[in-house]
């Protein structure tokens, strides 16, 4: 396995920082991290619009908008990522588990031609598991294979994000 060779983002966890590795040969990315707030506040940030559109993304860098979602396995979901350039890229997928407040699975297509994957679904699992100090968040994101650049890529993308979520729930929105 590699690891992100991604600068690592500033946490407000007293535990480690989010850390993700890709597997080039079977095309899976595994990021974890340890956050202060409990699983149920953590699965809500994971899946309430208003507060996906609030936390994930950062400027220059791009930002989650019109998040749409029908949250219910085999409901779907629409989302477009905003560009630092003011360009929308829209992605979408469907929820297949959804057990409160521990698990989310769901696909993701990007609705445009990605460099290093194209527009390939893959599968994005989020495990939420009660530790003393809060939750250790565990994101299984496979269907990479023959794509180890996308792998590479969405592994620092992840570092990115877990440390993004992280200090949105430090602001005391747990």
């Amino acid at each position: 396995m590699a690891t992100s060779k991604n600068k690592k983002p500033t946490t407000n966890s007293a535990a480690r920082p989010p850390r993700a590795v890709a597997d080039a040969e079977t095309g899976i990315v595994l990021a974890t991290m340890d956050v202060t707030a409990p699983p149920a506040r953590v699965y809500q940030a994971l899946t309430d619009g208003p507060e996906i559109e609030h936390w994930w993304g950062a400027p220059g860098v791009y930002n989650m908008r019109e998040w749409k979602a029908d949250t219910r396995v085999g409901g779907r979901y629409t989302v477009s990522v905003l560009l630092p350039n003011g360009q929308s890229m829209p992605a979408s997928g469907e929820f297949r588990v959804l057990d409160e407040p521990h698990k989310i699975t769901h696909t993701r297509k990007y609705e445009w031609e990605h460099p290093a994957l194209g527009m390939r679904v893959t599968t994005i699992t989020y495990l939420l598991d009660a530790i003393p100090t809060g939750t250790r968040i565990t994101v299984r994101h496979e269907g990479f294979g023959g794509c180890a650049a996308a792998a590479y890529e969405h592994a620092d993308g992840w570092e990115r994000v877990l440390g993004w979520l992280d200090g949105y729930l430090g602001e005391g929105r747990s």
